[in-house]
């Protein structure tokens, strides 16, 4: 048996660099309306996101209808705690609490659980008021399910809502697979597509309340359990191959408290 070791980032827009906002950084093709806006942004939208407008702090990028081509649906939207109201605009906590508050949100949206959030390759991303209207004294946050990972260069178009998506079998074109000799060197791909390794399980390392076990810990009992788990889920072979995907100190602050196993298997 071989054990391939994969070190993936986990994607946390919660923990997305902040900079200094201005109508330049707010997206492409922007709405004016929506520039350095005060108010809680509208939930239910849709827009044509890209790779570079997620990785700013603020989006002002103009809606469309649902029914059109989009890459990006708002999922919730709300005014942040009274805890921010004199935060600074780049605050650490607003990264946690957006990543618990979106998360959360996110798997009942798209309908999966804990374990199926971190094989699919749909992800969330999260926006706060532009500088400007921080300074005013917005505070607002917008969650938006986006049709693609930290990893891909662009997304895929969404359905006309992704509400309950990945609700009882989710499509092979929405999970997460890879192409190559092991799963941490290989191409990454969606199910759909020939591949070599699968995501199959996640395992649990840990209560909300524990402390980081430290890398070394996190590998090893990330090891150990995949490779039970891996081996069930291949229905207890003789012999088999499986890799594993453990996250660090970040990811668990932020409230990640699963592994990622994978099979090898082209099915």
């Amino acid at each position: 048996m071989t054990v391939r070791r994969a070190l993936v980032v986990l994607l946390l827009a919660a923990a997305a660099a902040t900079s200094a906002c201005s109508v330049e950084s707010q997206g492409e093709n922007t709405d004016p309306d929506l520039v350095d806006a005060v108010e809680v942004p509208a939930s239910g939208t849709c827009r044509q996101l890209t790779p570079d407008d997620v990785a700013k702090p603020a989006n002002a990028t103009k809606t469309v209808p649902c029914t059109e081509e989009h890459t990006a649906e708002t999922f919730a939207t709300g005014e942040l705690p009274g805890e921010f109201d004199d935060a600074d605009y780049d605050d650490a906590k607003l990264g946690t609490f957006a990543y618990q508050t979106c998360a959360t949100s996110f798997a009942k949206f798209v309908g999966a659980d804990e374990s199926l959030v971190l094989r699919t390759t749909l992800s969330w991303a999260w926006f706060r008021p532009s500088e400007k209207a921080w300074k005013k004294g917005a505070r607002w946050y917008r969650c938006d399910v986006i049709g693609g990972s930290s990893a891909s260069t662009e997304y895929r178009p969404l359905p006309e809502t992704a509400r309950e998506m990945l609700a009882g079998r989710a499509p092979d074109r929405w999970l997460s697979c890879a192409r190559g000799a092991s799963v941490g060197e290989g191409e990454k791909v969606t199910c759909n597509q020939k591949h070599d390794w699968r995501a199959v399980t996640t395992v649990k390392l840990g209560q909300p309340a524990d402390e980081y076990p430290g890398d070394r810990v996190m590998e090893s009992r990330t090891r150990s359990f995949c490779a039970t788990s891996v081996k069930a889920w291949l229905n207890y072979p003789t012999e088999f191959e499986y890799g594993f995907t453990f996250f660090h100190k970040a990811e668990w602050d932020a409230g990640n408290r699963r592994s990622v196993c994978w099979a090898r298997t082209s099915e």
